[in-house]
């Protein structure tokens, strides 16, 4: 006999659930629970994989042991204090922007401006979206190698949320754009919110390429190519030194040859109503093949981003037009300002603007028609573009078109004799003479 018919009276349907309650609702309902708790983790895994890690238990491990697939120098932990787990297949997407130029000659095609063109101040018609894109699943085909630290020198402007690391991908150099661990959640959305307006500006042979970027897990990883030379001003600066290896020379005719193509990276943000508002040596970086590549964009992303006015950086006032010392709008002509002191820093290989007027005097002195001194080597054709690009009223100041004419028609009768300049430079008298820590009392009317 059964056992519920030896405890239970026939018909007596509570008495026999009771009997058999485990095979009959235990054992179902804990078959059914981990299902379900099966499908949520699936779910999970499938479309929302940082919601996965924090669940996970993480294991106490090295940083060395995190950085699986990184080579580095044996016996040296490169990334010391960073914990990049870069060996995350799902972790990839990359950026393939189109094309928009051609290769054999570098010229742009910008999108096709509005009918009726934007009075200056220009309002921006070019917002970034908050979130980098996330194209198709394809892992990078290599992992990064010989990841170094990046030192920056002081010209580049150090984001404490940001470490730099040199790298190999791909068979080519980049650099990794790291965002700390420490990072706090305006930090993220500032740091996906530059990758996304990079990839959202597109491809151009003057700016920087993005590379790709790790944006669905910890740590957020941006991945640029790698300019060998650095920033300009660094380079200026190499070249006033002898016997420097790689050889380092500035000629007229590459002032010419840089500056152009500066002016080229200029006017394709200036066809997407962007203005740069940091136009100087220290914000171009230069490749191996001296090409220059204007850098400094991430003013331009966060007075976009904000809807921001003109950024009161007190190390920018040397390079910066009258019309914004006195707090007025930025506009196109103050990025011509700007690219004229670009000029007088190739042609005098890194002198400080206005080293001799201090920032309280700055203003004055530009309102009575007084010009940056001509450097030593500079020709006349050069110190008369300077001087046309940094007139007191705006509507004075050529457009740049004009000023790229004037650039082309410069290089053909460019000097190829090195330029060369007394002595190196004083780091210390340098910041100085820049307004590096100065303030000013301008009374704005």
């Amino acid at each position: 006999m059964s056992g519920s018919d030896s405890r239970c009276t026939a018909g007596d349907t509570v008495c026999e659930i009771r009997v058999y309650e485990q095979e009959v609702i235990v054992v179902p309902i804990l078959l059914l629970s981990s299902f379900l708790v099966t499908l949520v983790f699936i779910l999970l895994l499938r479309f929302c994989p940082e919601k996965v890690d924090r669940i996970r238990p993480r294991k106490n491990v090295t940083t060395r042991r995190i950085l699986q697939g990184i080579d580095a120098p044996p016996g040296i932990n490169v990334l010391e204090h960073e914990s990049i787990a870069l060996d995350l297949p799902t972790s990839y997407s990359t950026f393939q922007p189109p094309k928009t130029y051609q290769s054999q000659n570098l010229s742009v095609n910008p999108p096709s401006l509005p009918t009726n063109p934007l009075p200056d101040p220009i309002k921006t018609s070019f917002t970034p979206i908050a979130q980098p894109r996330e194209l198709p699943r394809q892992r990078l085909p290599e992992s990064f190698n010989l990841v170094t630290p990046l030192q920056g020198s002081f010209s580049m402007h150090a984001d404490p949320s940001v470490s730099l690391y040199r790298a190999r991908m791909e068979n080519r150099n980049v650099v990794l754009r790291v965002l700390k661990d420490s990072a706090d959640a305006v930090e993220r959305h500032n740091f996906l919110g530059f990758a996304s307006f990079l990839a959202q500006l597109g491809p151009h042979p003057f700016l920087p390429e993005l590379l790709g970027v790790v944006s669905i897990r910890a740590p957020l990883v941006t991945v640029v190519e790698e300019l060998e030379n650095r920033d300009l001003l660094s380079y200026l600066w190499r070249c006033r030194q002898d016997n420097v290896d790689p050889p380092c020379e500035m000629t007229e005719r590459r002032i010419f040859t840089m500056a152009n193509q500066v002016a080229s990276a200029l006017e394709f943000l200036h066809s997407k109503d962007l203005l740069h508002g940091n136009i100087r040596a220290s914000s171009v970086l230069v490749s191996k093949q001296l090409t220059a590549k204007l850098w400094g964009l991430h003013g331009v992303y966060t007075r976009k981003n904000k809807k921001a006015t003109q950024r009161d950086d007190p190390s920018m006032k040397k390079w910066q037009a009258p019309e914004l010392l006195v707090r007025k709008p930025a506009t196109k002509s103050s990025d011509i300002w700007s690219f004229g002191i670009l000029l007088f820093e190739m042609a005098s290989l890194g002198e400080a603007p206005f080293a001799e007027i201090s920032i309280n005097e700055l203003l004055q002195f530009h309102q009575r028609g007084k010009n940056l001194k001509k450097p030593s080597t500079c020709s006349n054709s050069l110190y008369a573009l300077i001087k046309s690009c940094c007139q007191w009223k705006d509507q004075d100041r050529p457009s740049l078109a004009e000023v790229s004419r004037k650039l082309v028609s410069g290089e053909k009768s460019a000097s190829d004799k090195a330029l060369k300049a007394s002595g190196t430079v004083n780091l210390e008298q340098y910041l100085q003479e820049a307004g590096y820590g100065e303030t000013n009392s301008y009374t704005v009317f």
